[in-house]
């Protein structure tokens, strides 16, 4: 059903405003203008207008018209507005609700409410998911950016979010053209430890398989070739899978297979997360070989996933809920008592949890 067309208009005003087109202090068009524009009648033009005006999002001037007003953060307490809003790629996937729970388990001890959105890794979600945020009129917002390593296309909509006042912080990644701070892991050192215990088994060639669309997978695949350099790996030796979020099902065991069937086959393989690590175990299954014995493997996240096979993964602790805990507490010092977000990033430092999945290469090699 259809919504009202005074209703409709609010919303392409508000879309104005949530995008930057429209920012705080600017003028709108004109009553008639926008009745002639949307072929509208003029009431219909004054009320979406009215309602807009009420909520705090434009201001009429006599004689001068209607600007776009700024919702700034004592509007907000004024209005008892207590709700959070937090953007994740995902909701119910991987590692995300522990995320999540830890955010909202923060909010909730200080009284704050939270909305929850996802981009589902779509940039175009990313900006529907800002809209709807300032629409809200959120007091804070916790984003964790969709594909960072590949531009912000919804820059000014950031842009808009920081006009109205909005204090807000990113998590797990940032925006490198955004001086937002962030809580992440420190990735760049994550991926080093895991190809570096590798290494230190033994391993003299080795594989990483590393997810590129989004700079955590960079700066473990940046990490992991600074640990093969480090420990003087010839270049042969050392080969890299680049996969993308949409090609990940199919690229990485395709490659892996190709790897496996090979005279120079690795005997160990880093893996971007431990959900593609235990993907993986299929294809090592179909050629009928074995971890560790065969083939050594590293997951990174300590997920759930880790331990739910019967291959127990060796990988990288992620905080995970801390991490939400941490970031939501930051926020609402901010909003509670004006402290600023830190400059920098707050940064956790990687942690190798060893379990059965790599082994040394004299172990495997006593064994076959």
């Amino acid at each position: 059903m259809q919504s009202p067309k005074y209703i409709q208009l609010k919303e392409e005003i508000m879309s104005w405003i949530a995008s930057g087109r429209y920012r705080p202090g600017d003028k709108l068009p004109s009553e008639n203008e926008l009745a002639e524009q949307y072929s509208l009648s003029r009431q219909t033009v004054r009320q979406s207008i009215g309602e807009l005006v009420q909520e705090g999002w434009l201001a009429r001037e006599q004689g001068k018209g209607t600007f776009v007003g700024r919702q700034s953060p004592e509007r907000r307490a004024s209005s008892g507005n207590r709700t959070v809003g937090i953007i994740t790629t995902s909701i119910s996937d991987y590692i995300f609700p522990s995320i999540v729970r830890g955010v909202e388990s923060a909010l909730k001890d200080k009284g704050y409410r939270l909305l929850l959105s996802s981009t589902d890794h779509r940039k175009d979600r990313e900006r529907e998911c800002l809209e709807m945020m300032l629409s809200h009129s959120v007091c804070g917002l916790i984003v964790e950016p969709t594909k960072s390593a590949e531009g912000n296309p919804n820059f000014d909509h950031y842009l808009a979010i920081e006009d109205h006042g909005i204090p807000m912080l990113m998590i797990n990644e940032r925006y490198p053209d955004l001086d937002y701070p962030s809580v992440r892991m420190d990735d760049d050192a994550g991926g080093y430890m895991a190809a570096d215990y590798l290494l230190g088994l033994g391993h003299r060639r080795i594989a990483g398989f590393f997810k590129t669309d989004d700079m955590q997978g960079v700066r473990r695949m940046k990490g992991f070739i600074r640990a093969c350099r480090d420990r003087h790996l010839p270049s042969e030796a050392m080969e890299i899978v680049r996969y993308s979020t949409e090609d990940k099902a199919s690229r990485p065991p395709r490659k892996l297979r190709e790897m496996l069937l090979s005279e120079q086959r690795p005997t160990a393989i880093v893996c971007y997360n431990d959900q593609l690590a235990v993907s993986l175990l299929d294809t090592i299954r179909e050629l009928g070989l074995r971890i560790p014995e065969d083939l050594s493997m590293i997951g990174y996240d300590d997920s759930f996933l880790a331990t739910a096979t019967e291959i127990k993964l060796t990988t990288i602790e992620h905080p995970k809920s801390g991490m939400g805990e941490r970031a939501a507490n930051l926020l609402i010092s901010q909003l509670e008592r004006g402290e600023q977000l830190p400059g920098k990033d707050v940064l956790y430092a990687p942690k190798l949890i060893v379990r059965h999945s790599a082994s040394p290469v004299q172990e495997r090699n006593a064994s076959t």
